[in-house]
């Protein structure tokens, strides 16, 4: 699929893997509706050129059915691509000296990362798979999804968001089989470790000793590497259902 002459949605477009993408997609022509709560949009300030933002909530139906409208209203080329990079990421051991972990933390976390990146993917898909097919194989759009290699190695502290992104991955390849016949393709990211605002904020020495865990490269990703591969991913007609890991050759220990 070309980049050219579509609309793309990215969730959590305010920030960190967001905020990369869509400015990526948007320095290719994309128009881009970003996508994310309203205090984030406030405090990334003016978005580039083409990106317009919108205040939603993404585990929100009605507000994310307004957004889309919105894009549609526009009279702008039709959406071909959707993003979803909105998530939180809470640490808190099943026990500990503060007690159990709590139902609502968990709850919360599987109702921003999972049930939020179907919901924009269901509202998405519907207005895909109602536009006119771009090439002679019926295709009319991709999905990609966010989940993290928490998915896998889900870290100590980490039960609720392992247990959201694990869902992620496994959700993949049902709805890429769901959406073969409206020729929308889905597919997943599975960062590692991202210089990040959230990891921006636990400190330098948690995030050098991410980096140094990396086998190679011996750094961090940066939010840029994932836009670059939102965009290959989306031009790559026969990847589909696939999870793709970001992470420089970790695989998370325990702790």
């Amino acid at each position: 699929m070309k980049l050219q002459n579509m609309s793309a949605v990215v969730t959590g477009a305010a920030s960190g893997l967001g905020a990369a993408t869509a400015a990526r997609l948007a320095a290719q022509g994309v128009h881009v509706l970003g996508i994310d709560l309203a205090a984030s949009i406030e405090a990334a300030g003016t978005p580039p050129e083409r990106v317009q933002y919108r205040s939603a909530d993404v585990t929100d139906e009605q507000q994310v059915a307004e957004a889309l409208t919105a894009l549609e209203s526009h009279t702008i080329p039709p959406l071909r691509l959707a993003v979803n990079c909105a998530g939180i990421a809470p640490a808190r051991r099943l026990l500990s000296s503060r007690g159990v972990h709590d139902l609502e933390t968990f709850q919360r976390t599987i109702n921003i990362n999972l049930v939020g990146t179907f919901n924009v993917l269901r509202l998405a898909a519907e207005r895909m798979a109602a536009q006119d097919p771009l090439d002679e194989s019926g295709q009319r759009g991709v999905i990609v999804n966010t989940a993290s290699v928490a998915a896998y190695e889900g870290q100590i502290g980490q039960v609720a968001y392992a247990a959201s992104k694990g869902g992620v991955v496994a959700m993949g390849i049902a709805a890429a089989r769901d959406l073969a016949r409206s020729g929308i393709r889905v597919n997943t990211i599975a960062p590692g470790v991202v210089e990040t605002p959230m990891l921006a904020g636990l400190g330098a020495e948690v995030s050098d000793a991410l980096a140094a865990s990396v086998p190679f490269p011996h750094r961090l990703a940066r939010p840029d590497e994932f836009a670059q591969l939102v965009t290959m991913i989306a031009e790559h007609d026969y990847l589909n259902g696939e999870t793709i890991r970001m992470d420089g050759a970790l695989r998370m220990p325990p702790q």
